[in-house]
C-alpha cells in the first residue's frame, strides 16, 4: 500500500473518531504529496523516497517551528506542533540511534579510507545518501565531526 493510500485510510479513521488534530497533519502530508504529484514536469506518482524527503522536511519544519514557539512562550502553539509531528513521525521509517548511528558512520569513514576533518566532504556525500530518513542530517555532521577529528 502506497503512502497516499495509507494516509487516506487514515484520514478516514480520524474523521469517524472526531480527532481533529490528527486530521490536520494528516491533510497537510496528504497536501505535500498531492504538491508533489502535481509539480511540473512530475509523472503524476511520487516515489517512495520522495515521500520520505517530505515527510522528513515536514517533521523538521515542525520540529523547527515548536521549538521557536517555545522560545517565545507560546506552549500552546509548540504542544499542537508537536502533536502533528508525532503524527508524521509515525509514517516515516524508525530513525537509527546514536549508537547504531556511529556504528554506521564508523563504517562509512573506512570505507571512504577519510583519516582526517578535511575528508568530510566525501564521508557526508556517502552518509547521507546511504543513511537517507534514517537518521538527521545535522546528527550525522556533527558524529562525522566528532568522528574525524
Amino acid at each position: 500500500m502506497s503512502l497516499k493510500q495509507q494516509i487516506d485510510q487514515d484520514i478516514k479513521q480520524a474523521m469517524l473518531a472526531k480527532n481533529k488534530e490528527e486530521l490536520e497533519a494528516l491533510r497537510g502530508i496528504k497536501s505535500l504529496i498531492l504538491l508533489a504529484e502535481t509539480e511540473k514536469g512530475g509523472s503524476g506518482e511520487v516515489a517512495a523516497d520522495v515521500e520520505i524527503k517530505l515527510l522528513m522536511k515536514a517533521a523538521k519544519q515542525r520540529k523547527e517551528s515548536a521549538d521557536i514557539f517555545l522560545q517565545q512562550h507560546r506552549p500552546e502553539l509548540a504542544d499542537k506542533e508537536m502533536k502533528q509531528l508525532e503524527v508524521i513521525s509515525r509514517y516515516l521509517p524508525k530513525q537509527l540511534d546514536e549508537a547504531a548511528l556511529t556504528a554506521e558512520l564508523k563504517k562509512i569513514i573506512e570505507a571512504v579510507g577519510a583519516k582526517s576533518p578535511a575528508d568530510m566532504g566525501k564521508v557526508m556525500g556517502t552518509a547521507t545518501k546511504q543513511l537517507s530518513g534514517k537518521a538527521d542530517g545535522k546528527l550525522i555532521s556533527e558524529l562525522v565531526k566528532k568522528l574525524l577529528s
